[in-house]
């Protein structure tokens, strides 16, 4: 005779037992992953994409953390990094050299620093170890130009800027860089396209090994230039329609009561209408393409200088057009820190 198992135990007002599923031990987090953003450092803006190059140090400055008042409005001291006439050429020094440290990890002994007196042309120098130091008595850079470049190891090269574009590059293979102080005319000069065939020339670099990173400069949004330069550029660039838009300013009274600003001038002849703006981050841009860099090879930070504000509503950067002139200096600086 077959015996109920459930009938026998609700006969003594008992019932069958759920067998318990154990629950899977919790999982554990997986590590991070080895290319994990490094940690930000303050007052500099780093290049993720180049982490992978461990020989290579490049870094944009900002205006913060550093020891000038001439332009801080009251506030904490900023990071002022050019040789202006309203600050202390002592404490300019002091900055360049801790931001040095900072970005070379307080490497002994730290690495010469090189910069240019900048000019607004197309002059590119090459620096060498044998021919250092390339500076005044008073400390000031000594060589004229916008762009320096070498294969030395163990040389810094900075570009200043306060809104003009930085354009930093690298050879992957041949350890080769260079620094590019890019302004509207430096860009019309095409310094950078030149600069990349002078790697080519000197030291066997080939655009399929360069790396490149446009850094803070005035974007788009706020560069507003006259009709003589979209000619200059309209005369010796087949893109040129493409760097540059037509801006109207929003001006609730003008847009209420537009009659009120009527003028007696002929059409076109009119203060009134359009700016035109200019994006120099797409110009250097094509410039390296036009060098034959890979598109994935370059790098756009695309912060404006002029508009750009930290959380408290301060600016991030200087900006020599939005402060009417009266500001300090950015330092962008490239270079090989080998041993």
């Amino acid at each position: 005779m077959s015996v109920n198992p459930d009938a026998t135990l609700a006969a003594a007002g008992l019932s069958r037992g759920r067998r318990r599923v154990p629950k899977p031990p919790p999982s554990v987090p997986k590590s991070s992953p080895p290319n994990t953003p490094r940690r930000a450092i303050p007052g500099i803006v780093t290049i993720p994409a180049w982490a992978a190059h461990p020989w290579l140090t490049a870094g944009f400055s900002t205006r913060q953390g550093g020891l000038s008042t001439p332009y801080a409005a009251g506030g904490p001291p900023e990071q002022n990094l050019g040789y202006t006439p309203e600050d202390d050429p002592a404490t300019i020094i002091a900055a360049r050299h801790r931001l040095v440290t900072v970005l070379t990890k307080s490497r002994k002994p730290v690495p010469d620093l090189i910069t240019i007196r900048q000019c607004h042309t197309g002059i590119i120098q090459r620096v060498d170890t044998a021919n250092l130091p390339l500076t005044t008595p008073d400390g000031k850079a000594a060589l004229r130009g916008d762009a320096l470049y070498t294969r030395d190891p163990n040389l810094l090269l900075g570009i200043l800027t306060a809104d003009c574009v930085p354009v930093l590059v690298a050879d992957t293979r041949t350890h080769a860089v260079a620094a590019f102080h890019a302004g509207w005319r430096g860009t019309l000069a095409r310094i950078v396209e030149r600069g990349i065939g002078t790697l080519r020339r000197d030291f066997g670099s080939r655009p399929q090994d360069l790396i490149a990173a446009i850094g803070p400069s005035i974007g788009a949004c706020c560069f507003a230039v006259g009709e003589e330069v979209r000619h200059e550029f309209e005369s010796q660039f087949a893109y040129a329609p493409h760097l540059f838009s037509e801006v109207y300013d929003s001006d609730p009274i003008r847009e209420k009561y537009p009659m009120l600003f009527l003028t007696a001038r002929a059409p076109g002849h009119s203060n009134l209408g359009p700016q035109i703006h200019m994006d120099l981050w797409e110009a250097n841009r094509r410039q390296l393409l036009d060098a034959s860099l890979r598109p994935s090879a370059i790098t756009l930070i695309k912060h404006c200088t002029a508009c750009t504000r930290l959380s408290n509503g301060r600016r991030k950067y200087f900006s020599h057009r939005a402060e009417q002139g009266f500001t300090g200096r950015m330092l962008s600086i490239i270079g090989t820190t080998e041993n």
